[in-house]
């Protein structure tokens, strides 16, 4: 938790500028679309830290989401499949995607930005080939199923805001991912094989099927949540739906406290740093800057993020080593 307080501290600073200078950024409508995007962004957010915390980076998350939103309503509307077929079949090619990235990793030793930067632009090129390059959606049909990801639970007492169904998956998540590192030894392995992989290799750790398994949930959770938003927005267009998601997934696990090197995670940090890019994006649109900065805005957070990793991993290590401590590399 003490990771998690210094993003927590820049959400609550940037939500209040909002709060006083965005327009309209108080209103119930704006505040429940927020949600949904920060729960959605938290979805790969979390699942981009399982591949951080090894010490690796999944370039393809973006794809990944594309692929499997694009599928859902290809076999759903084109092909006449049932949900009961579709979803499962989705969920299991994007785990295949990962088990995939993660022998490429473990077995043939390739780089995991090699491996994933290939899978960015081969998934993406699958959808668009597979649907010709149109936009597929739902056009009014299984109303029942989008009906579910779409669902909002309305608050007592609280007027004009409803909790989006996303928020569900989203806690369910994070706290079966928190009590992974907190409670079992596969969690302490998956740290320890983040910070030195050949020390926890030669202590038995498994560290090969450690760090596979992390690029399967990486992709499962890219895989779900490429078809929660799709139900979200109806239909996309495979050239560009899931654009840069890579970016927001890397850059809320990053600000929440996972170290580029690997080895260190917060679960809660990772959630208010998707949260905080979420209510950024909002920030610049309401106090009237070019929709044009985002990207640049976004990119100097994630670089100050790194810097400052950076620097406070310098200052532990100086501390340790004037107290004597062994200092790791």
């Amino acid at each position: 938790m003490k990771k998690a307080l210094g993003i927590i501290g820049i959400f609550a600073a940037i939500f209040l500028f909002a709060s006083i200078y965005g327009d309209n950024f108080l209103t119930g409508l704006n505040l429940q679309q927020l949600t949904n995007r920060a729960a959605l962004c938290s979805i790969l957010a979390l699942g981009a830290s399982l591949v951080i915390v090894t010490g690796g980076i999944d370039l393809s998350i973006g794809s990944v989401v594309c692929l499997a939103g694009i599928t859902t309503p290809w076999l759903l509307v084109e092909k006449g499949w049932t949900p009961m077929q579709v979803l499962p079949l989705v969920l299991a090619m994007s785990a295949l995607i990962g088990l995939c990235h993660g022998l490429l990793v473990t077995k043939l030793r390739l780089q995991p930005f090699l491996v994933t930067l290939c899978g960015l632009l081969l998934y993406r090129g699958i959808a668009r080939w597979m649907t010709g390059d149109q936009s597929q959606g739902f056009q009014g049909e299984f109303g029942d199923v989008r009906a579910l990801a779409l669902a909002k639970f309305s608050i007592p007492g609280v007027e004009n805001y409803r909790i989006p169904a996303t928020v569900i998956p989203m806690f369910v998540l994070a706290l079966l991912i928190g009590l992974f590192f907190s409670r079992t030894v596969w969690g302490r392995w998956l740290l320890a094989t983040g910070r030195n992989e050949s020390a926890a290799r030669y202590s038995g750790v498994p560290t090969a099927r450690l760090i596979t398994l992390s690029y399967m949930a990486c992709s499962l959770l890219a895989g779900f949540g490429g078809m929660l938003f799709i139900f979200d927005i109806g239909s996309a267009q495979p050239s560009d739906f899931g654009n840069f998601y890579e970016l927001y997934a890397i850059a809320a696990a990053v600000l929440g406290g996972c170290s580029l090197r690997g080895g260190e995670i917060s679960v809660v940090g990772v959630l208010f740093g998707a949260a905080t890019l979420q209510v950024l994006r909002t920030t610049i649109t309401l106090v009237g800057l070019s929709s044009q900065l985002e990207f640049a805005v976004i990119g100097a957070v994630l670089l100050v993020g790194v810097a400052a990793d950076e620097l406070i991993r310098r200052f532990s290590a100086r501390r340790r080593e004037r107290l004597g401590a062994p200092v790791s590399v």
